[in-house]
């Protein structure tokens, strides 16, 4: 039995005989049909072929692509383990950069607080030889005003009998609660017509402050009616006046 199925050229069973075999045109007929039909065999067998071929060119094509990608995971994988041992070898050494800079740091914070320290005890030294100076240079100039008598001080203006003060005046009052009464002592002297006003010192609750009058003042009359503060006076001479606030006026009369 044929393997292509049913046939298409009739069996040669099938031809009409004549006297000395079968038609002519017959069997031509089924040979020209078998003829076709291998032809048309022989193309789908190309067809086949070609597209056999170009499907192994595809496959051989992606295989190549497939063994490229492959090749490029192996690559960035190595790279990738390459970058993770740089990063822990990194990690170490910044643990072990860590762990050497705790000691220093730690030796750093010990110096700053010594030097902290020592800053301090330098400044509260300055401050109270500043103060022990200041003190000094008040009795020196307390000295020099009583052993000059009045109207006398080196050349400096002095208070009249009057209680006229013009020129130079430095002006020690205390002790002052705060900031507050020091700035109210300070305004009550501009209303004197005072210029140059400064504090020159100002410690333990005492300050004492520079004016400058270009006129003739009653500068205690005058304080006595504008100053906030109750005051008696302890000492005056030539440029210097010294003023003790009093300590058993009322709060209110404190106020600034």
């Amino acid at each position: 039995m044929p393997s292509e199925g049913a046939l298409t050229v009739p069996r040669m069973g099938s031809f009409k005989r004549v006297l000395l075999g079968y038609r002519r045109g017959d069997v031509d007929a089924a040979i020209g049909e078998r003829q076709a039909r291998i032809a048309a065999l022989e193309r789908e067998v190309a067809d086949a072929v070609e597209n056999w071929s170009a499907a192994s060119e595809e496959a051989a094509r992606a295989e190549r692509e497939s063994a490229d990608l492959s090749a490029m995971v192996i690559e960035r994988e190595r790279e990738i383990r390459g970058l993770a041992q740089r990063l822990r070898e990194a990690d170490e050494r910044y643990e072990r950069s860590i762990a050497s800079l705790e000691p220093l740091a730690a030796r750093l914070e010990e110096i700053q607080t010594q030097a902290r320290g020592q800053a301090t005890r330098i400044r509260m030294k300055a401050l109270r030889e500043a103060v022990e100076v200041g003190r000094r240079a008040q009795e020196l100039a307390e000295v020099s005003g009583e052993a000059q008598g009045p109207g006398r001080d080196g050349g400096s203006p002095d208070a009249s009998p009057a209680g006229l003060y013009e020129g130079t005046v430095k002006l020690e009052i205390g002790p002052l609660g705060d900031f507050s009464q020091l700035v109210g002592i300070e305004e009550a002297i501009s209303r004197l017509g005072a210029a140059d006003i400064s504090v020159e010192r100002f410690s333990e609750g005492r300050a004492t402050l520079s004016m400058q009058l270009d006129q003739p003042v009653e500068l205690l009359r005058e304080l006595e009616e504008s100053a906030p503060l109750e005051f008696r006076v302890r000492h005056t001479s030539g440029e210097n006046v010294v003023l003790d606030v009093d300590e058993d006026i009322g709060p209110e009369q404190h106020a600034a």
